[in-house]
């Protein structure tokens, strides 16, 4: 069992708390977190054992020390971190964008005892409230940059992703980034405009409530998340997030011209190409019964 230090007690840092400590990886978990509010919170949960500051949680020389805060926030802290690493401590980072925060310690004497991650897992709630049992149940785990990290510090990491039955999978920070902001930087976004049009137009909201259906509601679901989450990730990613934007924009714009010409055809036509996400994505029924089936297998993976 490992000594298991955790910055920022939210959605991720508290469901990997719930899950290290039922699944037997760490026997004393360390909460560090800015918010006060945060830090009773996770106590009352028993999301962790104590809450301390940054330098009296270095002091306990954790063997992993994990940062589930902003990006900006994670590509402030690290150098500094790393800086006063204890000598047997790594760290795991799980933000959602990796080119601008491994670039961050690229040179860095420690280096080595930096891990890079990024759980494709969460829901738009946020705070310790927010934690719970299975966010990470057979969901993808991205590690970028592992032949720069330690073996240790990714033995360590292998140990984690069997506690929370996460799939490790490797990929470079910059693919990294490009397929996230298409596949999920983009659809925030979209979510957020798109709830911010509804009220600047709607300015009945108890006719938003009454008439929302389950459509709407499931676009809009992530326009709940928190901002000062997301907007740091829309700005490391800004460039390449841009880009996904104006292809996007221009979709838009071609569904627009054919809505004004009343060009069903074409309509019917640009609905028909997007169906094939159908043969990328199952339905959410068939996702739900497969999920059943293998609901008490192991996950294998490794980290080379």
């Amino acid at each position: 069992m490992r000594n298991l230090a955790i910055i920022g007690l939210g959605l991720i840092g508290g469901s990997i708390a719930l899950e290290a400590r039922q699944k037997g990886f760490a026997k004393n978990i360390i909460g560090v977190d800015q918010n006060a509010e945060h830090q009773q919170k996770a106590l009352d949960l028993k999301l962790v054992d104590v809450c301390l500051d940054l330098e009296d949680m270095l002091a306990t020389a954790p063997d992993l020390i994990i940062l589930a805060i902003p990006v900006s926030a994670i590509q402030r802290l690290l150098p500094s971190l790393l800086d006063v690493l204890p000598e047997k401590s790594y760290v795991l980072d799980t933000g959602s964008t990796k080119s601008a925060i491994c670039a961050q310690v690229a040179a860095h004497p420690n280096r080595q005892r930096f891990i890079a991650g990024h759980p494709i897992a969460g829901t738009e709630f946020s705070g310790p409230e927010a934690a719970h049992f299975g966010l990470f149940s057979a969901k993808n785990f991205i590690f970028c940059e592992v032949e720069r990290s330690a073996e240790q510090g990714l033995r360590y990491c292998r140990e984690l992703m069997e506690a929370i039955g996460a799939k490790a999978i490797q990929m470079d920070a910059e693919n990294h980034d490009t397929h996230l902001a298409y596949i999920s930087h983009l659809s925030h976004v979209s979510s957020f405009m798109l709830g911010q049009t509804v009220l600047d137009i709607e300015k009945d909201n108890k006719a938003i409530f009454q008439l929302a259906g389950s459509g709407f509601a499931s676009t809009v679901r992530l326009a709940k998340s928190s901002p000062d989450m997301w907007a740091p990730i829309f700005m490391q990613n800004a460039s390449i997030l841009g880009a996904a934007l104006q292809e996007y924009i221009i979709q838009l714009q071609q569904f627009q011209h054919a809505l004004i010409k009343r060009d069903e055809a074409r309509i019917k036509d640009m609905l028909l190409a997007a169906n094939k996400i159908k043969q990328v994505l199952p339905d959410t029924q068939e996702k739900v019964i497969e999920t059943k089936k293998s609901n008490h297998n192991e996950h294998h993976f490794s980290i080379h």
